[in-house]
């Protein structure tokens, strides 16, 4: 019997330090996806069939012949099966490429929030593409640098990985315009799902997810953070840069550090505000976290909002 407190093999090759030595995005999204499936349903030969699309978590009224009692025994959560046929999502990864999120401290053995990124979009259209659902992709700074819309044909997949492949960080973010563009590109009803580390004020925020357009749509932030972001500066005076706009300002880390987490708390609970006001859904990221770990999230708001 596996002890509960042990970790699953394949749930161990999932960090993103690990991830990073594979030869390319797509055997990274490969490994996310059955590393985290394998991870949920603790069975080393589990795989969806030629039919089989995912599962979700129970609802009253779901055809009892579809629920998993091997799932249930395991994690004492009800999951019913969905087939290929019973799902039609059209995927669009919005991935911020802005300059705030290529950063790292020198020395750090943390992915950079780009990295990190790329990572998670490879998975998510990589799952996309293995339940037969469409998946596109778009790059943004100041300005929209890719728009792919989805598709679920193959060679659009590879292309997809390809680009995220060449992504690299820009300058800073005009995010009303660039969401306002995006919200005219997109066709039918999609789950769109914004990547970044949301280098702005709450209020700013919400009002570029406004021009976004997210009524008929589903909308998804994962809101990226660093280590070094949570933990906040060292001790003494030191100088702040804003990557994006390049100004500086001195500050007193000693003073910041007695306040810093409960402000930083402070402003996430309010851009979780801003999306929900929004019509959104959010999710906070670490970028230490394996990567199963960030797609059991994704897998259960799926569950959650299918």
């Amino acid at each position: 019997m596996r002890s509960a407190g042990r970790d699953h093999p394949r749930e161990r090759l999932l960090t993103p330090e690990v991830l990073a030595g594979l030869a390319n995005l797509e055997l990274v999204a490969r490994a996310v996806v059955d590393g985290s499936i394998a991870g949920l349903h603790r069975s080393t030969d589990f795989g969806f069939s030629q039919e089989f699309a995912e599962y979700r978590l129970y609802n009253p009224g779901d055809d009892l012949r579809y629920i998993d009692w091997n799932v249930f025994a395991r994690t004492d959560r009800t999951y019913v099966k969905r087939f290929y046929g019973s799902t039609s999502t059209r995927l669009l990864v919005m991935l911020d490429v802005s300059a705030s999120m290529q950063p790292g401290l020198p020395g750090s053995a943390v992915l950079s929030k780009l990295a990190y990124a790329r990572f998670v979009a490879a998975a998510l259209i990589h799952l996309a593409h293995r339940q037969h659902d469409a998946a596109g992709l778009m790059l943004f700074d100041d300005s929209v640098r890719e728009f792919h819309p989805p598709s679920a044909r193959a060679l659009e997949i590879r292309h997809l990985y390809h680009v995220l492949d060449k992504a690299e960080a820009g300058g800073a973010t005009r995010w009303s315009e660039v969401l306002q563009q995006a919200g005219a590109r997109i066709r039918g009803r999609s789950l769109m799902v914004l990547i970044s580390d949301c280098y702005l004020p709450p209020e700013a925020f919400g009002r570029a997810l406004k021009q976004l357009g997210v009524r008929g749509h589903d909308l998804l932030v994962l809101h990226l953070l660093t280590p070094e972001e949570k933990q906040g500066p060292a001790a003494g005076v030191v100088t702040l840069e804003d990557v994006e706009s390049h100004q500086r300002l001195d500050v007193d880390a000693l003073d910041l550090e007695t306040n810093y987490r409960q402000r930083l708390a402070d402003h996430l609970q309010a851009m979780r505000r801003a999306v929900l006001a929004s019509g959104g859904h959010y999710l906070q990221v670490d970028t230490d976290q394996p990567l199963n770990s960030m797609l059991h999230q994704y897998l259960t708001f799926r569950a959650r909002h299918p």
